[in-house]
């Protein structure tokens, strides 16, 4: 991993130098635009609207337009800015962990402390485990100000950067002013639903199964080309309507259809122990 940033966790008078990691990768097929009469790559150029000139990426500034004026603004004068300039990551909060709407969380981020800061990067790290803490810290990064959450990820501290108030959209739907009346019935079936399905979780037992079909058809592009026959790889589709069934009905088979996999599964776990009690009878 490469590191992106490098700042100091300070919290009262300690500071912890800390290089920062991206947590996440994205594991989508690289797919990029052509054009489809020939295979041409498009590509998008930067192009004045004044001059016309095709501009360079580095001779390229930001600029603020009110409407009536425009004021343009160059790195040098986006580095002078004071947050911009301090890599301070500032714990302003240790909240309980359970304070943190899992709506707010953004990307990310690993530290990783510098080899003389390993002892009070392990004593945060160890309070935030002991008293069942999260950080609230606050930092700037690539050109805005972050409020993130701070917590613990097995050995490793981990930052998350949160949405601020104003990104976080407030539900407005008039539809769930009414409450619909629900019968004992229902919620009973309901709860067997859930029941049969409940579990803990591990996200090693789910797979992104579009990514995965997206690689097998371009393997198979690669391998015959336009010759390549879509439905044999994958199969016809389905596209007749499914019955529309009441919701009492829809619970019933739900709930019939987890008895019988269930069924089916337990006895696909039964036959492997009855063929070894009847090879050892032999």
């Amino acid at each position: 991993m490469r590191a992106i940033w490098k700042g100091n966790i300070s919290f009262g008078l300690v500071s912890v130098p800390v290089k920062v990691y991206s947590a996440t990768e994205s594991h989508d097929v690289k797919l990029h635009q052509v054009h489809g009469a020939d295979g041409g790559r498009i590509r998008y150029q930067r192009k004045c609207d004044v001059c016309g000139e095709i501009v360079a990426y580095e001779d390229i500034d930001k600029a603020y337009d009110d409407g009536e004026r425009t004021v343009v603004l160059t790195e040098e004068d986006l580095e002078s800015l004071p947050a911009e300039r301090d890599h301070e990551i500032e714990v302003v909060e240790f909240v309980p962990a359970d304070q943190i709407d899992v709506l707010r969380l953004d990307r990310g981020y690993y530290l990783e402390p510098d080899a003389q800061a390993l002892k009070p990067y392990t004593l945060l790290r160890r309070v935030l485990e002991e008293t069942d803490r999260t950080a609230i810290v606050r930092f700037a990064l690539r050109q805005k100000t972050r409020l993130a959450a701070m917590r613990v990820r097995d050995d490793v501290l981990l930052l998350q950067t949160l949405l601020w108030d104003d990104e976080v959209r407030a539900p407005a739907f008039d539809v769930l002013s009414t409450t619909p009346r629900i019968s004992a019935k229902e919620r009973e079936l309901a709860a067997q639903i859930v029941d049969s399905l409940a579990s803990d979780f591990d996200s090693a037992a789910f797979t992104d199964e579009y990514q995965e079909q997206l690689r097998t058809l371009v393997e198979a592009k690669l391998e015959k080309g336009e010759d390549l026959d879509t439905a044999a790889t994958f199969g016809e589709r389905d596209d007749e309507e499914a019955d529309v069934l009441d919701l009492m009905e829809a619970l019933k088979r739900s709930v019939e259809g987890k008895k019988a996999a269930k069924a089916t599964s337990a006895k696909a776990k039964a036959a492997p122990k009855a063929a070894k009690k009847t090879r050892k009878r032999a």
